[in-house]
């Protein structure tokens, strides 16, 4: 089986969708004739390109057409949250095609939560009735600072026993294809542009939950930064706090409006208890939430006039606490910035929800093995 990530103009052009013959596949490659039917015949062969019918003919034999097989081989997606873990199955075009979901505490160690991973991953393959080898690649999303170029976590706050843990290594004893691994906001980032704003070059993706960060995308690609550490807001402090962050500092984002503090000053165990409050017209709930996303946008406001986004997604488990959250981040990014920065700024909730992990995860490893070469 070849490495899908030395593929060359060929299928990157019948990615599309769209059939299309060797005369046009030579046309808008620029290939010679020979290199293009050996390439046809090499992605036959893998199964990533399928016949598709005849095209119309203008004299002679109609010639024939080809297109790409999205379900040639799989992507396994997991996001692994503070405390759950989630793993999907998509096609090659990052469709979702089976998922599980189980509550995982990722303070259990990388041991346990990655025998997980590849446990669930190879259960949806076998719901699939697919072999493990069919595999292209496994995406990773974790809740903390990532090295990209490696995969293992760096001194992330909240995953004891993972600082620098070969989480790659881990799962390429258990599961074929190229492992990729990213901080979950990156992914999440990912996934949001990838499926609801491709034709965005400036989009700045804030989850907001157990902790808070952000995922950059600017000119169209994501912004990790110099050791993964970009986006990560939630340390940053908001202005008149001095409330002691889990970091070490005083002051900090995530301190004060991350669902873990708003969940502690309302006597409640979870964002989704946070969730609840609101949507039962708790006063208080309401309230809190509206500041949190006031003190959010406060430090957003900083963001918006460093980068310039032209949309800003708001995601993560309190974002499904309705229009509180949002109003108070507009309240604040708006007021607080330059009108030039905001004329056609939108900050709106996130199209993908809860899947935006799950799809930046398969993002992270189509963008790899289907578009580089």
């Amino acid at each position: 089986m070849s490495d899908l990530g030395t593929t060359d103009p060929v299928l990157r052009l019948l990615r599309d969708g769209r059939p299309r013959t060797r005369a046009e596949l030579i046309e808008l490659s620029g290939l010679a004739r020979s290199t293009v039917t050996g390439r046809i015949e090499a992605l036959l062969a893998e199964g990533l390109v399928v016949p598709s019918g005849e095209a119309a003919s203008t004299g002679g034999r109609p010639p024939a057409r080809f297109r790409f097989n999205p379900t040639s081989r799989l992507v396994l997606a997991a996001d692994v949250g503070a405390t759950h873990l989630s793993v999907a199955l998509t096609d090659l075009t990052g469709t979702i095609l089976d998922r599980s979901t189980t509550q995982l505490p990722i303070a259990e160690g990388p041991e346990v939560v990655l025998a997980a991973v590849a446990a669930a991953g190879r259960a949806l393959l076998d719901a699939a009735e697919r072999p493990v080898e069919d595999l292209a690649g496994t995406g990773v999303g974790l809740p903390g600072p990532v090295e990209h170029s490696t995969g293992r976590p760096n001194h992330p706050p909240i995953m004891p026993g993972w600082d620098s843990y070969d989480v790659v290594g881990r799962l390429s004893r258990e599961l074929p294809g190229t492992v990729l691994v990213d901080n979950d906001v990156n992914i999440m980032a990912l996934g949001e542009h990838a499926t609801a704003y491709p034709d965005v070059e400036h989009l700045l993706f804030v989850k907001v939950a157990t902790g808070i960060g952000a995922g950059v995308i600017s000119g169209g690609r994501l912004h990790r930064g110099a050791r993964g550490a970009a986006g990560d807001i939630g340390h940053i402090q908001a202005p008149g706090h001095t409330e002691l962050c889990r970091c070490g500092n005083t002051g900090c984002l995530e301190a004060v409006a991350s669902a873990a503090a708003l969940a502690s000053r309302l006597g409640v165990r979870t964002s989704g208890d946070i969730v609840e409050l609101v949507r039962s017209g708790n006063a208080e709930a309401i309230a809190a939430i509206r500041q949190a996303g006031r003190e959010i946008g406060t430090v957003l406001a900083a963001a918006v006039s460093l980068l310039n986004p032209s949309v800003i997604v708001v995601g993560g488990s309190l974002s499904q606490a309705g229009d509180s959250l949002l109003a108070g981040l507009r309240e604040t990014i708006y007021a607080r910035s330059l009108p030039l920065a905001t004329t056609d700024l939108r900050v709106v909730p996130s199209r993908t929800g809860r899947d935006a992990a799950l799809l930046g995860a398969a993002t992270l490893v189509l963008n790899h093995t289907l578009s580089s070469g």
